[in-house]
Parts: structure tokens; C-alpha cells; sequence
């Protein structure tokens, strides 16, 4: 095996990234629920910075990505990466990439002085959810997730 490259991803290469989205919403059963356009892609990373994204590249190819941004932990009083997606096409798993691009996201996060790495993944989902506990991950077995959409956010500001 190759060693995996990592890149920053380049305002012109935004459609490679949303076609790896849509790959990454087929294998998750959940096509339907891709909203992500390039333009709000572009905005995301490149005008407002609320994201981050790097390309996974090997065998001279682009085999995958990862997007992430920053929070702040009140306890720990320091930032937390927060791994948003990380997606590496079938071809080219179990080969060593995942974890060598788990290996660059740590070192970004202490990079810059992070107390935490977190993700979320699907339960159904268990090859990954073994390759993370290999990695010695800690599922969050006491928190449970919320959401509110897009429709429940502008019900709530105008209550």
C-alpha cells in the first residue's frame, strides 16, 4: 500500500467533493436528504469558513474525504475537532487509509491544542464502528443526539 496523501480542498474542485457527498449519502441510505450544492459548498469553505475539507488521495486517485469544523467544550475550556463525514470509496477500504487519515485529523486537532475529537456514526453501521473502536474511540453511550431542521429552527426564532 501507498501512503494516502491529504489536501485542502481547492475552490475548483468543489464538484469532486459534492459527487463524494452524494457517494457518501447512497452508501448511507440517505440520497434523498443531500441538500449540499457547490455554491453552498464554496460558502461554507471558502466565504464564511465554518468548514473545513481535505482530499484523501492514493494510487493517484481521489479516494475519499474528510469535512470538519471546530466547537469549544465549556468543561475543558479548548476547542474540539468535530469530524463532520469521512468517506473513502469501497475500492479503497481496509487498505490502511482510514486510519492514516484519522492519524492526519488528530494531528490537526493538536495542531490546534484540541481536548477532543468527536463523530457521530450510524448504529447500523458496524464496520465503522468497530474501525473506530480500534482506534481506541469511546462511543458516548449517556448523550444522546438532537436535531432541529431547518424548518423547526425558523419555527423556534419566531416563537
Amino acid at each position: 500500500m501507498k501512503k494516502a496523501q491529504f489536501e485542502d480542498i481547492k475552490w475548483e474542485e468543489i464538484p469532486v467533493l459534492l459527487e463524494l457527498i452524494q457517494e457518501l449519502a447512497a452508501y448511507e441510505k440517505m440520497e434523498t436528504q443531500v441538500q449540499a450544492t457547490v455554491e453552498l459548498l464554496e460558502n461554507a469553505l471558502f466565504i464564511q469558513n465554518t468548514a473545513r475539507a481535505f482530499f484523501i488521495r492514493a494510487e493517484d486517485q481521489t479516494i475519499g474525504f474528510a469535512l470538519y469544523f471546530y466547537h469549544f467544550s465549556t468543561f475543558i475550556g479548548r476547542p474540539s475537532l468535530y469530524l463532520e463525514d469521512i468517506y473513502i470509496r469501497p475500492a479503497y477500504r481496509n487498505k490502511g487509509y482510514g486510519h492514516e487519515a484519522f492519524r492526519h485529523l488528530a494531528a490537526i486537532a493538536r495542531e490546534m491544542n484540541c481536548g477532543r475529537m468527536e463523530w457521530s456514526c450510524l448504529n447500523w453501521n458496524k464496520p465503522s464502528i468497530a474501525f473506530y473502536q480500534k482506534l481506541g474511540a469511546i462511543p458516548m453511550e449517556d448523550w444522546t443526539v438532537f436535531r432541529l431542521d431547518e424548518t423547526q429552527i425558523k419555527q423556534v426564532s419566531e416563537e
